[in-house]
């Protein structure tokens, strides 16, 4: 059996495991990104369905989570949870598209919703 390398074996080695195998390897794709973004027109159609894939890409996460909820969310009556959907859609629209507003009433809806019928 060989022996272990002391570096790796103290307790710094899931920070190095972290830094090699999540940090380095998503900033990458992210500087790459920065470097090409610059030469894009904002209004490009290419810009454009970038954006609608990743917004349909959220959408779809967002009702994974809220249609067939993992934990303890499972335990949230559908109702509310499709009341923090409801809600927030309808802040945006009446807020002049204040996003981080929306939010807010979101995770309000939800936990106060959570908090009162459980």
């Amino acid at each position: 059996m060989t022996a272990p390398i002391a570096f790796l074996d103290g307790p710094w080695w899931p920070y190095l495991a972290l830094l090699l195998f999540a940090v380095i390897p998503t900033e990458m794709w992210r500087w790459l990104a920065v470097a090409f973004a610059r030469r894009l027109d904002d209004g490009s159609p290419w810009l454009e369905w970038v954006r609608l894939v990743a917004t349909a890409l959220l959408a779809g996460v967002v009702a994974k989570l809220m249609l067939t909820p993992p934990g303890v969310l499972a335990e949230v009556p559908l109702f509310v949870r499709l009341a923090a959907i409801a809600v927030p859609v309808a802040t945006v629209l009446l807020t002049n598209r204040r996003v981080m507003l929306a939010v807010v009433a979101a995770e309000a809806v939800l936990i106060g919703g959570a908090w009162w019928l459980i």
